[in-house]
């Protein structure tokens, strides 16, 4: 063998190298997006189940105004946070009100046997189990990017094709029980 095939073989094996790895990266940013837009679908179907919940526990807890207003209010935050770890934080702060709300609920007998409130409580406790299910996917894919990213040489071409490390979707230490609907 020569030089010339010696030199030529060697950055066949580079840029296949390059192609390969820049697809990897690829590929994982696209997943890491993909899992965050589970996570959206997810939230948004929380979102939007709030209202009726609130409405329902309305007509039978006049006397909690205060409390609904705080959900509402936490409600718009979570929806309007841009960000992961804003998003993470207002999340924290929708579930915390809406354990509040379930707990006033429980003072209410006549609500708790409303078939409207018992189904809004089964669509909920659904909703938390597939968000607890799309974080921990989302979570997986950004830690294998994260992982890609800072990994030599890996990290060289990420650095330069501007892929960045993602922060993982988190909750805080005492909120990462699902609020409890059940009565």
């Amino acid at each position: 063998m020569n030089t010339q095939t010696i030199v030529l073989a060697a950055a066949a094996v580079l840029v296949l190298w390059l192609i390969a790895t820049y697809n990897r990266l690829i590929a994982l940013k696209n997943r890491t997006q993909e899992a965050w837009s589970d996570i959206d679908v997810q939230l948004k179907r929380r979102y939007d189940l709030i209202p009726n919940l609130i409405e329902t526990v309305k007509g039978y807890a006049v006397h909690e105004r205060e409390l609904f207003e705080k959900v509402t209010q936490a409600r718009s935050q979570a929806m309007q946070a841009q960000g992961i770890k804003e998003k993470g934080e207002a999340e924290n702060v929708l579930t915390s009100t809406l354990k509040s709300l379930f707990a006033v609920a429980e003072n209410y007998p006549d609500l708790k046997a409303s078939t409207n409130f018992l189904e809004l409580q089964r669509e909920l406790r659904d909703t938390e189990d597939k968000i607890q299910a799309s974080r921990r996917f989302y979570n997986t894919n950004v830690r294998d990017m994260n992982i890609s990213i800072e990994s030599f040489p890996t990290n060289m071409l990420a650095n330069l094709m501007g892929f960045k490390k993602r922060d993982f979707f988190e909750v805080q230490e005492g909120e990462k029980a699902v609020p409890k609907v059940n009565f």
